[in-house]
C-alpha cells in the first residue's frame, strides 16, 4: 500500500512570482497557498535584473553590513508541486534559502552574483511592488 505525500515546502518569492504579477500563475496552477508577506532579514541587496522579460528583479545575501529586509511573499507547494516549480526556474535565478526577519529560515528567490554587475540596485523601495509603483510607465 502506498500513501499519497503530504510534505509541503515553503517558498519565498520576490518578483515576478508575487500575487498580481505576471509569472504568480506558475504557482497558482501547481495549487501554491499563500501563507504569508513578510520581509527577509536585514542582510540582502535587490537588484532590477536587466535584460529580462517579463522583468524580474534578483536577491543577493551581503555580509557587509549593507543589507536591509526586502518584502517577499511566502507560498506552500507540494513537494512535487516545488520540484517541477524550481525545474522551470531560468538562470541568472536559483532557489536557495532566505533568512526572514522573524529569524526562521525558508527557501526562496536568489541571483547568481555576477548579474548584479549590469543591474540597477533598487534595495531602497523595500519591494518589487515599490520600485514597479514608482517607476510606472518606464518599465
Amino acid at each position: 500500500m502506498t500513501c499519497a505525500s503530504t510534505q509541503t515546502i515553503n517558498l519565498a518569492v520576490v518578483g515576478a512570482h508575487l500575487t498580481g504579477q505576471p509569472l504568480n500563475y506558475q504557482l497558482q496552477e501547481r495549487h501554491a497557498t499563500l501563507v504569508k508577506t513578510c520581509k527577509t532579514a536585514p542582510c540582502y541587496r535587490f537588484y532590477a535584473l536587466a535584460n529580462t522579460q517579463p522583468p524580474k528583479p534578483g536577491l543577493v545575501k551581503v555580509l557587509d553590513g549593507s543589507g536591509v529586509g526586502i518584502e517577499v511573499e511566502v507560498w506552500q507547494l507540494s513537494a512535487e508541486g516545488f520540484g517541477t516549480f524550481v525545474a522551470v526556474v531560468p538562470p541568472p535565478l536559483v532557489i536557495g534559502t532566505l533568512d526572514l526577519e522573524d529569524g526562521s529560515e525558508v527557501k526562496g528567490f536568489l541571483c547568481e552574483p555576477y548579474v548584479i554587475l549590469n543591474a540597477q540596485d533598487i534595495s531602497q523601495y523595500g519591494s518589487w511592488r515599490n520600485y514597479l509603483a514608482y517607476h510606472k510607465g518606464e518599465i
